[in-house]
């Protein structure tokens, strides 16, 4: 379990490369709506819920992780780019 805030996972998800949310998806096999549904996306026709739980507050509020799976191969993903 990880806790991040809000804003922190957004800012994540809006610096990936180009490619990345597919990337993660096909890894893990899942659809690109779930890896959407974990950075805060809300699209549950098309993924599922990934275990995320928001607490509304400053700076967006708090998100507490059940799994850092998505959020790991994001921040390697990020670390390739750099």
């Amino acid at each position: 379990m990880r806790t991040i805030t809000f804003n922190e996972l957004r800012k994540i998800k809006d610096s990936l490369p180009e490619g990345s949310i597919h990337r993660i998806a096909e890894s893990l096999h899942v659809t690109d709506e779930t890896v959407r549904n974990y950075f805060g996306g809300a699209n549950y026709r098309s993924g599922q819920t990934v275990g995320i739980h928001i607490e509304k507050g400053p700076d967006g509020g708090v998100v507490e992780l059940d799994d850092t799976t998505i959020l790991d191969m994001a921040l390697h993903m990020l670390s390739e780019k750099s």
